[in-house]
C-alpha cells in the first residue's frame, strides 16, 4: 500500500481507502479469507432503513460498498440480500467462485455517476494447479426496493460480468470437448475472431469432432448461453489443449465477403454454395441474438418459393416458360384473394415475365388446374430434397412444405402460409433448379465421418432445369432482381426475388437468391421489406466474390 491510502479491517474484509473518494478495494482470497460466518455481508445495516423518493448519493454508495465487500469476501447470501433479486444474484456470486475457480479478486470501485458504481475486477482463476488473471471492468445501478423501500443493488448478470446476458451462467473447468482448428477448402485457418458468424458453426464442429479430430481438452473459464444449442464464449484459457484439425469446405474469401454484406444489415443472414458439388461456401449472419438464421431459421420465404411451384408446374405441362400466362391483378382462392404488388396486371406476356415480375396470380389462379394439395410438397421433398434430415456436419434445420388445404394451399404456391425455409434451404433450391440435381449441402464431406446424405428420389424432368435458368436469367436482367444483380458480372446469372409477411410486423422479411457460374447464394433480412432491397446486394457481393 502506498502513502496516500489509509487501511482498515471491516468485518475480516480488508478495504483500502484510495484517496479521499470513499471507494476502496475488496479482496477475497480462497479458503483464507472470511466465509459466510465472517464476512462482510452483516454490514447490510449501512443502507436497512427503509426509504422512499429517488436513491441518494449516500445510499449509492453505502449499498454499493456493502454489496461489493460481501461478493468479494464470499458471502453469498449478504451479498444477495442487498440486491433485487436475491436468489438470482445468490447463484451468480456462488458461482463466480466455486464455479468459474475464483481463487482471489480484487475489486476496486470508482466514482458513482448518479446511481450507478463503475468497478474493476481483477480475479485470478486456479485450476487444476494452473492459475491465469482475469481482469474486466463492469457497473451496478442502485434502485429503491419496490416492497422494502430499501436501497438495493438493481441485479443483472451483467453485474459480475458485463458479457453475461439474461439466463447465462459463469462456469470454469475443462470443457467437454477439446478443440478444434477448422480449415478453409483451401487449408486456410478459420477462427471467430477473423469471421465472427462462424462462432456457432465452430463451436458445432468442437463438439462433434473434437475428439474424433485427435484433439485433446484444456482448461478455460467461458460463459455458458441460456440455449442449449448456442455457443459457449471462451473467456480465458488457462490450459491450451490440442486441437484437432478438421477440414471444411468453407472458402474463407466468401465467408469474408458474407460476413462484410450481412454486416450492412440488421437481422440479415446468408449462406452460398456450390451447384456442381453442394458443398456449402460461406455462412453468414448479423444478429444480436447470435443465433445462426441462415442454416437454423424457419421462416416463410415467400416468392423465392417459386422456383420450386414453378417447377411443379412445368413438370404437370401447365406452363412453360414461352408459353402465354395470365397475370390477372387479383386472384381467390376457397373465399381468399390473393393480389400482386399494387395490383399490377399483365396480359399476353409468357410465363417467364410473370415469375421475372414476381406475379403471385400466375400462381395462384393454377392451383385448381394442379388439382391436388399434394403436388407442391410433393415436388419439393422429391426434386428439391426439402424435409429429407439433411446432415450438414453441423446444426441445421430442415426446410417445411407440408400439405395443407383452402387458402393456405394457394399460399404456399407463392412462399407464405406454413412454409418455412432458411437461407441455406433456399440457396440449396437454387442451385437445384441450376443444375437440375439435388446434391445435399454439406460444411465437412461425408467422408470425414462416414455420415449417409440425404439424396432426392429424382431429378427435375428433362428441359425443366433449363426453363427454370432462363426464368431466373431474366429476373436478373429485368425483373425484380435487375437492380441488385446489375453489380454482378457476366451474362451467366439468375436470381428470383421474395418478400414475405409476417404476422405483427411492420414490414415483411426481405429474400433474394440467385447464381452466377458454380456459386448460388440464399440471403434473408427480417423486417428488410422487398427481396431486391436489402437482400439482394448481400447475394450479389457474395456472388462477386465466389
Amino acid at each position: 500500500m502506498n502513502g496516500a491510502a489509509k487501511g482498515a479491517i471491516v468485518g475480516g474484509v480488508f478495504l483500502a481507502l484510495v484517496g479521499g473518494a470513499g471507494y476502496g478495494v475488496y479482496a477475497l482470497v480462497g479458503d483464507g479469507g472470511e466465509g459466510k460466518n465472517g464476512g462482510t455481508g452483516g454490514d447490510s445495516s449501512v443502507q436497512a432503513g427503509k426509504g422512499s423518493g429517488p436513491v441518494t448519493d449516500k445510499e449509492t454508495l453505502a449499498t454499493a460498498k456493502a454489496f461489493l465487500a460481501a461478493w468479494a469476501s464470499g458471502d453469498e447470501r449478504a451479498a444477495a440480500d442487498l440486491t433485487n433479486n436475491a436468489q438470482a444474484a445468490q447463484v451468480a456470486v456462488h458461482d463466480f467462485k466455486e464455479r468459474a475457480y475464483v481463487s482471489k479478486a480484487v475489486i476496486t470501485p470508482g466514482p458513482a455517476n448518479g446511481t450507478t458504481v463503475p468497478f474493476k475486477v481483477e480475479a485470478e482463476i486456479t485450476y487444476e494447479g494452473t492459475t491465469k488473471p482475469l481482469v474486466y471492468d463492469s457497473e451496478l445501478s442502485v434502485v429503491r426496493g419496490l416492497t422494502t423501500g430499501k436501497a438495493l443493488v438493481d441485479w443483472k448478470p451483467s453485474v459480475i460480468h458485463p458479457q453475461l446476458q439474461k439466463d447465462e451462467k459463469l462456469r470454469g473447468g475443462s470443457p467437454a470437448t477439446p478443440p478444434v482448428k477448422a480449415l478453409d477448402r483451401n487449408g486456410k485457418e478459420l477462427t471467430a475472431e477473423q469471421y465472427p458468424s462462424l462462432r456457432a458453426i465452430l463451436d458445432d464442429l468442437r463438439k462433434t469432432y473434437g475428439e474424433k479430430a485427435g484433439g485433446t481438452r484444456g482448461a478455460e473459464v467461458w460463459i455458458e448461453p441460456a440455449a442449449q444449442d448456442a455457443p459457449k464464449r471462451t473467456l480465458l484459457t488457462l490450459a491450451k489443449g490440442k486441437p484437432g484439425e478438421i477440414q471444411t469446405v468453407l472458402d474463407a474469401d466468401v465467408q469474408a465477403a458474407a460476413e462484410k454484406a450481412v454486416a450492412k444489415h440488421a437481422e440479415a443472414s446468408v449462406v452460398a454454395v456450390k451447384p456442381s458439388t453442394g458443398e456449402i461456401l460461406a455462412v453468414a449472419n448479423h444478429r444480436k441474438d447470435g443465433f445462426n438464421a441462415a442454416m437454423r431459421g424457419a421462416r416463410a420465404p415467400g416468392s423465392t418459393m417459386k422456383i420450386v411451384t414453378g417447377a411443379m408446374l412445368i413438370e404437370k405441362g401447365l406452363v412453360s416458360a414461352d408459353q402465354p400466362a395470365a397475370c390477372p391483378p387479383t386472384a381467390t382462392w376457397e373465399g381468399k384473394s390473393f393480389h400482386n404488388l399494387k395490383n399490377f396486371k399483365s396480359e399476353g406476356e409468357p410465363f417467364s415475365s410473370s415469375f421475372a415480375k414476381s406475379c403471385n396470380t400466375a400462381f395462384i389462379s393454377l392451383i385448381d388446374n394442379v388439382g391436388d394439395n399434394a403436388a407442391l410438397p410433393r415436388e419439393a421433398k422429391e426434386v428439391f430434397g426439402i424435409g429429407l434430415d439433411w446432415k450438414t456436419g453441423v446444426i441445421s434445420v430442415d426446410g417445411s412444405v407440408p400439405q395443407v388445404s383452402g387458402p393456405a394451399a394457394a399460399a404456399a404456391y407463392i412462399g407464405q402460409g406454413t412454409i418455412t425455409m432458411n437461407p441455406l434451404n433456399v440457396a440449396s433450391i437454387t442451385a437445384t433448379a441450376r443444375t437440375g440435381v439435388f446434391r445435399q449441402p454439406v460444411i465437412v464431406k461425408a467422408s470425414l465421418d462416414g455420415r449417409t446424405l440425404a439424396t432426392a428420389s429424382r431429378p427435375l424432368k428433362p428441359g425443366v432445369s433449363a426453363q427454370l435458368v432462363k426464368m431466373m436469367k431474366l429476373t436478373a436482367t429485368s425483373g425484380t432482381g435487375r437492380e441488385a444483380m446489375a453489380a454482378v458480372g457476366g451474362s451467366d446469372k439468375g436470381a428470383k426475388t421474395g418478400s414475405a409477411e409476417v404476422d405483427g410486423a411492420g414490414s415483411p422479411d426481405s429474400w433474394f437468391t440467385g447464381f452466377s457460374g458454380d456459386v448460388a447464394a440464399a440471403a434473408m433480412v427480417e423486417a428488410g421489406g422487398h427481396g431486391g432491397e436489402a437482400a439482394g446486394p448481400i447475394v450479389a457481393e457474395v456472388l462477386n466474390a465466389g
